[in-house]
């Protein structure tokens, strides 16, 4: 798969060449372009090749001069959008848990099908109460973000109901070590269990557990990822949140999701790893 980071990489590169073209229909050099802009004349360079993120004021600048003040309001959202790819966490959360988490309900309101690949935790649409609850409060302890923890939790459990309501339907894996993995203490993680048992057997929900010390082969163990139809990922890194919209990047990410499907049991044989995880809870 890959750079998570490539998408923001050919997005920036096409904004450059985007630039590049209309410095070159305005009749001037990039050296020309730069000595009006009071830069140097690298600057140019690094814009046009996608190595530098243009700021508001240089898309001003670089349209007044040659010409085409016209095009910068749509330059700059365009720039905005790209940035808007690649958000640290800290910067999603600052406003408070709650509001990060009803900034996906649009994204949620309109996609149909839904595949999850989880290596970290429980996915959030399967979560108990008590599960998020201890999610969010490592996360609010480790961000040192404002302490909204129950309004949050309010947020991600009224989500849930798009599992019993509309046409949607649920594709989740999730390694077995995420049900070997302590989230709050073991009454909260062998609730968590059982509710993701009793979920499982919905409708709309498709669940697949990935054996430990299965040969992996192509189905290789990578970052945490949601597909939103085939019209964008969100993945989850340790620092930030990613945003894939380019096609190509899709199609990367739906192929790894077949490949980890292909590994991962079902029905009775995913419910008898779920079950061996309460157990070895005590």
């Amino acid at each position: 798969m890959a750079s998570p980071s490539s998408s923001i990489q050919e997005a920036r590169r096409a904004l450059g060449q985007r630039l590049r073209e209309i410095r070159k229909d305005s009749g001037l050099t990039g050296r020309e372009l730069a000595k009006r802009a009071g830069w140097h004349e690298s600057k140019t360079s690094r814009l046009e090749h996608g190595r530098t993120p243009p700021s508001d004021a240089d898309i001003r600048a670089w349209t007044l001069i040659c010409g085409t003040a016209d095009q910068a309001p749509d330059l700059i959202a365009t720039a905005r959008g790209i940035d808007g790819q690649y958000v640290e966490w800290r910067r999603m959360e600052q406003a408070g848990l709650k509001r990060a988490q009803e900034s996906v309900r649009p994204l949620f309101d309109r996609t149909r099908r839904f595949r999850t690949y989880q290596s970290w935790v429980i996915p959030g649409l399967l979560q108990t109460d008590a599960y998020t609850r201890a999610v969010l409060s490592t996360v609010s302890e480790l961000r040192d973000v404002p302490d909204d923890i129950d309004e949050a939790v309010a947020v991600r459990m009224d989500r849930q109901r798009i599992l019993h309501s509309g046409n949607h339907r649920f594709a989740m894996l999730i390694e077995e070590w995420v049900l070997r993995t302590v989230i709050g203490d073991a009454e909260t993680t062998a609730g968590q269990l059982g509710h993701l048992i009793a979920v499982a057997s919905l409708p709309s929900v498709s669940l697949g557990i990935i054996p430990l010390g299965l040969p992996r082969g192509v189905g290789w163990p990578v970052e945490s990822f949601t597909m939103y139809d085939e019209a964008q990922v969100n993945v989850e890194l340790v620092s930030a949140h990613l945003t894939v919209t380019q096609p190509r990047e899709i199609e990367e990410y739906a192929r790894a999701f077949t490949e980890l499907s292909a590994i991962a049991v079902y029905g009775a044989p995913a419910r008898s790893l779920i079950t061996a995880a309460i157990n070895a809870l005590g």
